[in-house]
């Protein structure tokens, strides 16, 4: 999904940044062995993108999901909100990095149900959490929670939505190509 508008800010190269925004975009790049084209759009606000990648970082390291929970997080915040980028980039993530089986990442992708119960669970309410802009039930938390998630885990979806709103958005406005590597995984609604 795109936004009827585009954004006529230019990517942000490390040769062209800031002060405020060069040495997260020279790290970016060594951490990934290139520049990923949504970091160089974000880079137009450096906090937007400072945000982003702090509070990526503390939702990878701080959080009780495994990795592929969080690409199932993720990927289902992406694909509810539309985001392409998103979506193509987590399903590489996933299948390469992640450790999530190439057919629970398809099914995310295709918005059908994931064979495995527990992931299920935890994208399902993901999504709940999502559409009720944090207004889930009770019943809806104890199924969740006899799933095998925790309170903390509830709150711990929460930081996904709010990353992945700063991109999933951004993305819509700025509109990067995905980049190369991604590609073989790209997705549209």
């Amino acid at each position: 999904m795109k936004s009827e508008y585009k954004v006529s800010l230019s990517p942000v190269t490390i040769d062209a940044a800031g002060d405020s925004v060069k040495a997260t975009l020279e790290q970016q790049q060594a951490n990934f062995g290139f520049l990923p084209n949504m970091y160089q759009t974000m880079a137009n606000a450096p906090g937007l993108l400072n945000t982003y990648l702090f509070g990526y970082k503390q939702f990878r390291e701080e959080t009780e999901f495994t990795p592929c929970e969080q690409e199932v997080i993720f990927m289902v915040i992406s694909r509810e909100n539309g985001c392409e980028y998103c979506v193509g980039a987590h399903s590489f993530i996933a299948d390469k990095m992640s450790g999530v089986p190439e057919k629970v990442t398809d099914a995310i992708r295709d918005g059908h149900r994931i064979g495995d119960d527990k992931l299920q669970a935890l994208a399902v309410f993901t999504q709940i959490l999502l559409s009720t802009r944090g207004l889930p039930t009770q019943a809806e938390v104890e199924s969740f929670k006899r799933a095998g998630y925790s309170e903390r885990q509830v709150l711990e979806i929460i930081l996904a939505i709010a990353v992945k709103t700063l991109s999933n958005y951004s993305n819509h406005l700025c509109q990067p190509e995905l980049d190369d590597v991604f590609k073989p995984r790209a997705w549209s609604e």
